[in-house]
């Protein structure tokens, strides 16, 4: 956890600094005891009422960022004493998902403990809510002159002095295609499949939002189909804000959305749009994500990590990712379900006739004791090298508190511990799943029965599929690289 730690007094009086080094001291030994790290202090000499604060607006900004997970105070006085600044820390609680803690224990959202929080917060809430209601009524006025209101025009418009206008470049092509294609018996997901493999820019793309994603989806192509926007009508208050302290929005019923005929340029003729919205109605959605099979959820493409899904006229399976997408995603590594059922009874029906060697049980059963006993040396040796990066950080505070080292050289350390941390628990919990799948399969008599049910049987089923397989890699040219769940000498 990274704490950004909040200190304010009122003046630069001598008893002042007095205080502001009194709460430091305060804060050093909270984070050692938590096992934290610090990211930065928030020093403010200033009243606080006002939210004009040099480093506490630099605070915002950064937990804006997500740049730490904790603000620390102690007590939610040098926070905020007005009601804007108390909603502003609630929004970076609620939506940030960063937490907020006093030392006076007032305040601690990890716990759930935010009744003073509230408080502060309800005092200004109806007075938000009016304002908030006032924006509103102008925006439901400025679209009942016609006027557009959203913070984005669709998909193949653009807005000028508040109207829809038809962008002159290629997306509203793009607008046309996508209603030839579905009125012509093309599913959303194929269209999709469509657009991205030609490199289409999605809307996402065009408007250039933060995060926007190169795939097409159904869901986009389902949005612009029903969009009654591109019939040239006007159509808004479609959605409003859960609350004022909430960026969460519901739908508006019907009857009081804002909805006016013919105010700009349509790019789909009215009688083709309201053919589509029928064909929606009527149509069922082709359905492309896999129907459960034997291999679902053990069979994963070697090159993108995506589960293969099953296609009946292969009569086996495909990346899910190259199914959804197509080839600009990835490729097909086909693989066929009878193969690989007759190489893993293969394999079985090998092992079946080593186990009954004396010589193979006994290697088979030192391999797996030997293969046990390497993991745990490993897991212990990787709680030492764990435990021992954790006192090197608390030792880092301590330094940091008794001025030892600078602030810049303390959060160089920790981050640097940090990322050595994160590889060496992730190793950890790698090696743990190693040893429990290990530990699955290790009485050898149980072993060799469940083996020699696939001699009695002649069949794979999932139960025993998911007992004796962890996972299978198809790589690109349909090989499978089978991960057992036990340990086995190579067969001769």
């Amino acid at each position: 956890m990274r704490c950004a730690i909040y200190t304010r007094v009122s003046t630069d009086k001598e008893e002042q600094k007095a205080s502001l080094k009194y709460q430091k001291e305060l804060f050093y030994r909270y984070v050692e005891e938590q096992g934290w790290d610090i990211y930065d202090f928030y020093i403010d000499v200033k009243t606080g009422t006002t939210a004009k604060r040099e480093h506490l607006q630099r605070m915002i900004e950064d937990a804006q960022e997500k740049k730490f997970d904790i603000i620390l105070a102690k007590e939610l006085s040098r926070l905020a004493r007005n009601g804007e600044l108390s909603y502003k820390i609630k929004n970076l609680c609620e939506n940030q998902g960063i937490h907020i803690i006093t030392l006076d224990n007032a305040i601690n959202t990890l716990k759930g403990n935010t009744s003073m929080f509230g408080l502060y917060a309800w005092m200004y809430e109806q007075e938000s809510q009016n304002t908030s209601n006032r924006v509103k009524e102008t925006l439901r006025t400025r679209a009942k002159k016609g006027l557009f209101k959203g913070s984005n025009p669709p998909f193949g418009y653009e807005v000028q002095e508040g109207k829809l206008y038809v962008k002159d470049d290629n997306t509203p092509n793009i607008v046309r295609r996508i209603f030839e294609e579905y009125l012509a018996g093309n599913g959303r997901d194929s269209i999709a499949r469509r657009l991205y493999n030609e490199g289409i820019p999605t809307p996402a793309e065009i408007a250039g939002k933060k995060n926007a994603g190169d795939k097409w989806n159904d869901s986009t192509i389902k949005l612009i189909l029903i969009n009654p926007h591109y019939a040239g009508d006007l159509v808004q208050n479609r959605t409003t804000t859960v609350s004022v302290t909430s960026k969460k929005r519901k739908k508006v019923d019907l009857e009081k959305q804002i909805i006016i005929k013919d105010t700009h340029e349509a790019i789909i003729p009215r009688e083709v749009f309201n053919t589509v919205q029928h064909q929606m109605k009527i149509r069922t959605k082709f359905i492309t994500a896999p129907k459960k099979h034997l291999f679902t959820n053990v069979l994963f493409c070697a090159d993108c990590g995506k589960g293969m899904w099953y296609r009946s006229n292969r009569k086996g399976y495909i990346c899910g990712n190259y199914a959804r997408h197509g080839k600009r995603a990835c490729s097909s590594h086909c693989i066929e379900e009878d193969l690989l059922k007759d190489t893993i009874l293969t394999d079985f029906q090998e092992f079946v006739k080593q186990i009954d060697k004396e010589q193979y049980l006994k290697q088979l059963e030192a391999q797996t004791k030997k293969s046990k006993q390497n993991l745990q040396k490993q897991l212990s040796k990787l709680g030492k090298q764990i435990d021992l990066i954790k006192s090197r950080k608390r030792k880092y505070i301590n330094m940091l508190a008794e001025e030892i080292i600078s602030h810049e050289d303390y959060r160089e350390n920790v981050e640097a511990n940090n990322i050595e941390l994160a590889e060496l628990v992730e190793k950890k919990n790698e090696l743990q799943a190693a040893i429990e799948s290990e530990q699955t399969v290790d009485n050898l008599e149980q072993l060799k029965q469940e083996l020699l049910q696939f001699l009695n049987f002649d069949e794979l089923t999932p139960e025993i599929l998911h007992r004796l397989v962890n996972r299978i890699d198809v790589k690109v040219d349909g090989i499978p690289k089978i991960h057992y769940r036990f340990s086995a000498p190579k067969i001769e």
